[in-house]
C-alpha cells in the first residue's frame, strides 16, 4: 500500500509499530536516530512519517524542519512527550497529527489511513478505457468493439468508484457512501 519510514530509537516500540503496520498492507522502513531518518527519507520515496521527538544524534523536531525543507510527505508525530508547547513546536514546524505515548495502535493505524487518504486523494477518472471497452462516466455511456452497453448510472458510479480507488481495498460502508 504505503511506504511508511518509522522513527522510533525504542527498538521494541519500533518493531512492534512495524509489525502492525506491515500487517496492514503497509512497507515500512525502521531508523533508530536522527541522522539515519534523514538519511533514509532521502534515499527512498516514503509516503508517510511516523516520528519520535526524543531521538538520539538529531531530535524529532529538526528530523521534521530537515524533511520540510524538501517535502510535503504527511508527518505524525509520535512521542512521551505531553506538554503544550512542544505539541505546538511540532504543527509550527509542519507536522500533519500528534499522538502521545502510551498508544493505541488501531488507533495509530486509523490515524495513518486518514493521512494518507487525505495526501493521496483519488485520481479522478472521466473516460477510461480497458481493452475494447471504453466508458466515459460523465457521460454515463460505455461500449466495446460491438457498441454501445446497455449499463445504468448506479453501475456506472460502482465502476468508477472502483477504478479511482484501483488497488485498494474499500469496506461495503466505503462502497454504499461513494455510490
Amino acid at each position: 500500500m504505503a511506504t511508511l519510514l518509522i522513527v522510533e530509537d525504542d527498538i521494541d516500540t519500533n518493531e512492534a509499530v512495524c509489525e502492525y503496520l506491515q500487517d496492514a498492507g503497509h512497507h515500512t522502513i525502521s531508523a533508530f536516530d536522527g541522522d539515519e531518518a534523514i538519511t533514509l527519507f532521502s534515499e527512498n520515496k516514503i509516503d508517510l512519517v511516523v516520528l519520535d521527538i526524543m531521538l538520539p544524534t538529531i531530535t524529532g523536531l529538526a528530523v521534521l524542519n530537515s524533511i520540510r525543507k524538501t517535502s510535503q510527505v504527511p508527518v505524525l508525530m509520535l512521542t512521551a512527550m505531553e506538554d503544550e508547547q512542544t505539541q505546538a513546536a511540532s504543527f509550527d514546524g509542519q507536522a500533519d497529527d500528534y499522538m502521545t505515548k502510551p498508544f493505541s495502535m488501531v488507533i495509530l493505524g486509523k490515524r495513518i489511513t486518514a493521512l494518507l487518504r487525505r495526501s493521496n486523494p483519488a485520481e479522478k477518472v472521466d473516460v477510461w478505457t480497458y481493452g475494447d471497452l471504453t466508458v466515459n462516466f460523465s457521460g454515463y455511456s460505455a461500449h466495446d468493439a460491438s457498441g454501445e452497453l446497455e449499463v445504468t448510472a448506479k453501475e456506472l458510479d460502482l465502476l468508477k468508484l472502483l477504478v479511482e480507488h484501483q488497488g485498494l481495498v474499500l469496506s461495503r460502508t466505503q462502497i454504499l457512501d461513494g455510490v
